[in-house]
């Protein structure tokens, strides 16, 4: 399997159907529905143009991607997609390391992500990836949290000795 960074005339219908394949077990767990729903390929092409759109390829096919999109202070972590028949192979982890190396290379200490407040078994992986939960968010026009965000320091202001343990802040 080959990690690349799609750029140009990519497949990019091809990132969305993983994209909306890799998230439909969400349909019915979450409120408000994803906003994946609205997503189109002309989308992630200008989340590529914008930032940077990473996926890995099996046999020419992208099986697993995410978003990267600079923000204030921190690189923004988003539709990390994994397709059902990968899943359990390292693939998210293997994206997500190259995320920090990316935050590193583009001059940011914090890698961020969000995850919706009932997916409860991805909050357990993104911890076991060093992240940590920062904040609770709301959608517009609910009274409670439905996202959480997670963050994790990166690059070369973490030592190993400076790095935050299981159950630490930033």
């Amino acid at each position: 399997m080959k990690l690349l960074q799609a750029t140009g005339d990519y497949d990019w219908a091809a990132v969305l159907r993983l994209i909306r394949d890799a998230f439909a077990y969400m349909e019915g767990r979450i409120d408000p529905p994803s906003s994946m729903h609205m997503l189109r390929a002309d989308d992630i092409a200008e989340s590529a143009r914008n930032g940077e759109v990473w996926v890995i390829e099996d046999a020419g096919a992208p099986v697993a991607c995410m978003v990267l999109t600079p923000k204030s202070g921190r690189l923004y972590l988003g539709r990390l997609a994994v397709a059902a028949g990968y899943r359990g192979r390292g693939l998210s982890r293997r994206l997500v390391e190259k995320a920090e190396a990316r935050a590193t290379a583009l001059g940011f200490e914090v890698l961020e992500l969000q995850s919706r407040i009932e997916l409860v078994e991805n909050h357990a992986i993104f911890a076991a990836m060093g992240f940590r939960n920062t904040a609770e968010t709301r959608h517009p026009g609910f009274d409670r949290a439905t996202s959480l965000t997670f963050q994790k320091r990166v690059g070369a202001a973490v030592s190993p000795a400076s790095k935050p343990q299981q159950g630490g802040q930033l």
